[in-house]
């Protein structure tokens, strides 16, 4: 019995030691010693997958995901600025930690995150996922970011740090307004051609036949994304049906081969992407990304508007406006006096001419009565 006891003892503790053993390597905590070597902060950017997604996710308090492809030219122009960025965010006092992940690669982790752009940023604070919208420039980055961990209230103990936050500030929020006042993908009219008007930032401009279509929609959501990572530049679109005079200056009629892209500087001058002067319906997001390309490495043929510059077309329809409002102000001024002058000939009418017509029966009647007399004599 005592044999059994001892035995039944050993294979409690054995089935004790693998529960053990198995509870740390279903909780990954086990493994931590590995995951510290794996994830440790060295002011390199970590890559991600399946198998280390979840944990990379945990094992940090903030950590910015960027969820790429290979293929993507907006990718690889983010990519150097993610890498600048890494090691100064690695070092401040809460530090955050940037990952990537190949999103082309990996779809089933890239559909679970809700990825339908490249690339898409995501911030993961304390295992809470949010869309990061901000700049995307090395340094704008990290300031950017460190707001996310900065205390919330900041002691100022000289002149010099309050001229100091102030400057950091404002620069800060003017390149913030700047990128983020108007929207992500911006349809051509006469009210937000005012509003480019006062943005000096290049117009990446797509014609389109009908802005209201379904092919149309679609290209303007692959706008978006492709605006969402070139914050620098500002993207438009236009219907041939919804502003034929505007999308002509581009020489851009319904016999075009359409969409049209061209990069616009707002003026006078515009550029075409030489071999990316217009997009095919299918996989538009590579061919807009093989466009941006061409543009940035000086792939490009300048061609002058065929009419006004933006300011020209503006001031233009600001002086149509005008003469309208002149010529309806002149036509109710002349209203209001013909109106004026009806009012006045009553009381006219209500003097000489009623006396007048009062004589004149007066005399009528005299000359009546007078003829009555002279058949009743």
């Amino acid at each position: 019995m005592r044999g059994m006891s001892k035995g039944r003892i050993w294979i409690l503790l054995c089935l004790l030691l693998l529960t053990g053993r198995g509870m740390m390597l279903l909780t990954g905590r086990g493994l931590s010693s590995e995951e510290e070597t794996k994830f440790k902060i060295d002011g390199k950017v970590i890559e991600l997958d399946e198998s280390n997604f979840d944990s990379a996710i945990s094992s940090f308090d903030y950590i910015l995901v960027d969820f790429y492809a290979p293929w993507c030219g907006h990718c690889k122009r983010l990519a150097p600025q993610l890498d600048e960025a890494a090691p100064i965010l690695a070092k401040l006092k809460e530090p955050i930690v940037i990952a990537k992940v190949d999103a082309d690669k990996y779809s089933r982790l890239a559909s679970k995150q809700e990825i339908d752009a490249f690339p898409t940023l995501k911030i993961f604070m304390h295992g809470i996922p949010t869309e990061y919208y901000g700049p995307r420039k090395a340094e704008l980055l990290v300031r950017y970011l460190k707001k996310f961990v900065a205390p919330d209230v900041s002691i100022l103990n000289s002149d010099a740090e309050v001229s100091d936050f102030v400057e950091n500030a404002e620069e800060f929020l003017e390149e913030f307004i700047k990128q983020n006042f108007l929207p992500l993908s911006v349809p051509i009219n006469q009210d937000t051609l005012n509003l480019l008007k006062d943005d000096k930032r290049k117009i990446v401009l797509a014609i389109v036949e009908d802005e209201t279509e379904e092919k149309s929609q679609k290209l303007v959501t692959t706008l978006k994304a492709a605006a969402s990572a070139n914050r620098d530049l500002v993207f438009c679109y236009v219907g041939i049906k919804q502003f034929a005079d505007f999308a002509d200056t581009f020489e851009a009629n319904k016999k075009s081969k359409l969409p049209k892209m061209v990069v616009w500087d707002g003026n006078e001058n515009y550029l075409t992407v030489i071999g990316s002067e217009s997009i095919d319906e299918e996989d538009q997001g590579s061919q807009i990304s093989r466009f941006l390309e061409g543009y940035r490495e000086g792939r490009t043929e300048q061609k002058k508007v065929a009419g006004p510059s933006i300011f020209g077309f503006v001031n233009s329809l600001i002086g149509i406006r005008s003469v309208y409002i002149i010529v309806f102000m002149v036509a109710m001024l002349m209203l209001l006096r013909t109106l004026g002058k009806d009012d006045e000939e009553p009381s006219r009418v209500g003097t000489s001419d009623q006396s007048e017509h009062a004589r004149s029966t007066v005399s009528r009647a005299e000359n009546d009565e007078y003829r009555s007399g002279e058949k009743e004599d």
